[in-house]
């Protein structure tokens, strides 16, 4: 008691204290350049020539793309596709400034033209693109914002559409800028001479290759050293961005022996009924099984992982595993519990009946507001929708030789032109309602059926013949750890992730039995481990400041379970380490070596020579040419071939080195192509192949001779 007095005392004090270590981290903080107080860091993704990408534009546009691509683009790479295209704006805007180059109103209405021509929703009654449909279409799109629109079967927003507009004339100015470069890239006579040539003339020769694998690898001893010197020869070769290596050992949560007994246990349950006794009035209370149950669809929903599916399937659609036994069962049977995948299921015959294989029908299709892959132009809400149908449903009931002339008003465009009919199997994947119609009911039947897609005036046309198909009901339960399993996954990964804080990581997972797993070149931005898949927070932790080699963290993995992580290597920018590059210095030092050696022995000055003292047999090579530098029987030899073209008519070469071997060459002939009058479809074949290889070239060295500032790893 009497300490909180004295603190009670104190209290202005401490208060003073207190402001003033907080004070001093504040001016810590803005003396030492802390990314916490500095506003450009902290809204500046990247900066590029100059130009700045905001960090809140840029994440509309990452999540503007994560919602255009769904579950098939993880976040990471939605923000590496809009960062490309990002880089890719910036680096041309650079140009367009310098050169003044804009694009009009009327240019870019011009590009959406082109663009949205094929669209249905801007196409009049002949067929053609129609300017005051788009304009209605925009103008809908803004008075109903934030709302969206359904544009060529996808949803689409106010926003998204004035971004798509602002893409448009971004390529509109980027297709001016390349066509003003490719108009400067031409093919002169001379060029076109040249390329000419090199395809037509040719030489036939006589050649020796002596094989660098017929001296063995392991004769030629490489040191340290010459890998050094061969990296700092080919610096190009070798420079690396940042990246770390890593080990991980995985713990999966996977279901034990014991956990899978469970399972099957517990299906084999649901089936036959649970007793409990353990109410609290004393009295057992029945729950019914599967076998006895005469809702299956209930019960299925209620008690499986897999809902009933409601229509009939033939023999050949059934599983194989299953489908000689279930096939062959009575109705109210049940097969099972068996193991399917990760599942234990049980299966019920529910019904038998005869069933066509196919059916043929016709179809009008009024949709409405709502419906699925509604038209945009669409405006009939639901019962007005069924109002049109009916009417039309009583015209043709009185007449139906009216069918063709009533297509126009079917939204179904694809049928239209085949009159309206569809012919299907049962099996094709239709709406279960426009499916259940065609099939149980008979030839000449006609009716309004509503589907998701609107209401439907069907009628059927033809049936196939009619075969046994059962109605069956799938009871299923993932087979999936149980919490026991968990708990001792955790409790074992906590164990290992403190052992090799405290030993070395290899040596403590190989004396507790684990899996080490390398991963190598981990970059700043990557987001996936081999081995792990999307594992972003542990490519991050192995660049935070204060993580060294030998820094041990525990990830969550998806799936479920852990991996416990070390930094094995930190690999700075600059050029590959020794080890790393030897992968491919070795191939190419002892290449090297091995020439020199065969250099160094051959002594022979013709072919008959060499051939003699080597062993190798002389070969011989017509028509070669400089454009495809190509040895009959030896391979791609650009070097040996353009050798021979400076030699004259009869002449040897010395040793050559190629990519395959050593070589001595003797020309037997040459022919030289006929010259031609005029060299201008030669010259005009030049320009077009380099005119084509602008465009990837062109945005190429501008992004290499381009500042790029990229911060993006501070945000992803």
């Amino acid at each position: 008691m009497a300490i909180l007095n004295k603190i009670r005392q104190q209290s202005l004090v401490l208060i003073v204290v207190i402001a003033m270590a907080l004070f001093a981290f504040v001016l810590s903080g803005l003396f030492d350049g802390s990314a916490n107080f500095s506003s450009k860091s902290q809204n500046v993704v990247a900066t590029v020539n100059g130009i700045d990408l905001k960090r809140d534009d840029f994440m509309n546009k990452v999540e503007n793309a994560q919602r255009q691509y769904g579950n098939s683009m993880s976040s990471t790479q939605a923000m590496n596709t809009v960062w490309d295209q990002e880089v890719r704006n910036a680096v041309f805007e650079k140009q367009y400034e310098a050169l003044g180059l804009t694009v009009e109103r009327d240019y870019i209405r011009s590009l959406l033209s082109q663009s949205l021509a094929s669209f249905e929703e801007f196409k009049n009654d002949a067929g053609l693109f129609d300017e005051n449909k788009l304009n209605e279409f925009i103008a809908n799109l803004k008075a109903i914002q934030p709302e969206t629109a359904i544009l060529n079967g996808s949803p689409i927003n106010f926003e998204a559409w004035t971004n798509f507009e602002a893409n448009i004339a971004v390529t509109g100015k980027e297709q001016m800028y390349t066509n003003m470069v490719r108009a400067g890239v031409i093919g002169t006579l001379a060029d076109g001479e040249l390329d000419y040539k090199l395809e037509n003339d040719n030489v036939d020769l006589k050649f020796i290759q002596i094989p660098f694998a017929s001296i063995p690898d392991s004769t030629i001893t490489v040191s340290q050293g010459d890998i050094k010197t061969y990296i700092n020869k080919n610096k190009d070769k070798y420079e690396v961005d940042e990246s770390r290596d890593l080990y991980f050992v995985q713990f999966k949560e996977e279901p034990s022996l014991e956990d899978e007994e469970a399972i099957k246990n517990e299906v084999a349950s649901l089936v036959k009924g649970k007793t409990d006794n353990s109410t609290t009035a004393g009295i057992d209370e029945t729950e019914i099984g599967f076998k006895d149950s005469k809702n299956e669809t209930a019960f299925l929903a209620e008690h499986s992982a897999t809902k009933l599916y409601d229509g009939y399937l033939f023999k050949n659609t059934l599983p194989t595993a299953i489908a000689d036994s279930v096939y062959n069962m009575n109705v109210g049977d049940v097969y099972g519990p068996y193991k399917d995948g990760n599942f234990y299921k049980a299966t019920k015959l529910i019904d038998i009946k005869q069933v066509a294989d196919s059916v043929k029908v016709r179809h009008i299709l009024i949709p409405f507001v709502g419906a699925t892959r509604v038209d945009a132009t669409v405006t009939k809400t639901d019962s007005e929708a069924k109002k049109t149908a009916d009417s039309i449903y009583t015209v043709l009931k009185g007449n139906r030789s009216k069918y063709k002339s009533l297509l126009s008003l079917s939204s179904d465009k694809v049928s239209n032109e085949k009159d309206g009919e569809i012919e299907f199997a049962y099996t094709d994947s239709f709406a279960p309602e426009f499916r259940d119609y065609s099939f149980e009911n008979k030839v000449g039947d006609f009716a309004v059926v509503k589907t998701a897609f609107g209401y439907h005036i069907i009628e059927i046309l033809k049936q196939g013949d009619r075969q046994k198909a059962v109605k069956i009901g799938i009871l299923s339960l993932p087979i999936e750890p149980s919490e026991q399993t968990i708990d001792d996954v955790y409790n074992e990964t906590s164990k290992f992730e403190i052992a090799v804080t405290k030993g070395v990581f290899q040596d403590v997972a190989k004396e507790n039995g684990y899996t080490v797993k390398p991963v190598s070149n981990i970059k700043e931005l990557d987001e996936t481990i081999p081995g792990l898949g999307a594992q972003r927070a542990m490519v991050r932790w192995s660049f935070e400041d204060g993580v060294k080699v030998g820094s041990v963290k525990r990830f969550n993995i998806q799936g479920g379970g852990y991996a416990v992580a070390v930094v094995s290597a930190i690999n700075e920018k600059g050029l590959m380490t020794t080890e790393k590059a030897s992968v491919t210095a070795l191939p190419a030092i002892r290449k090297e070596k091995k020439a020199a050696l065969i250099k160094e022995r051959v002594s022979g000055k013709t072919l008959e020579e060499v051939s003699a003292s080597e062993g190798q047999i002389i070969k011989t090579a017509a028509a070669v040419n400089m454009k495809n530098p190509t040895l009959s029987g030896a391979g791609r030899e650009p070097y040996v071939i353009g050798a021979a073209f400076g030699l004259s008519e009869g002449g040897t070469s010395k040793v050559l080195t190629g990519n395959l071997g050593m070589y001595m060459i003797q020309v037997t002939k040459i022919t030289k192509a006929v010259e031609l009058p005029s060299y201008q479809a030669a010259a005009n074949k030049v320009g077009t192949a380099k005119a084509n290889s602008v465009s990837a070239a062109l945005f190429t060295a501008l992004k290499d001779a381009a500042k790029i500032d990229d911060n993006r790893a501070a945000f992803y």
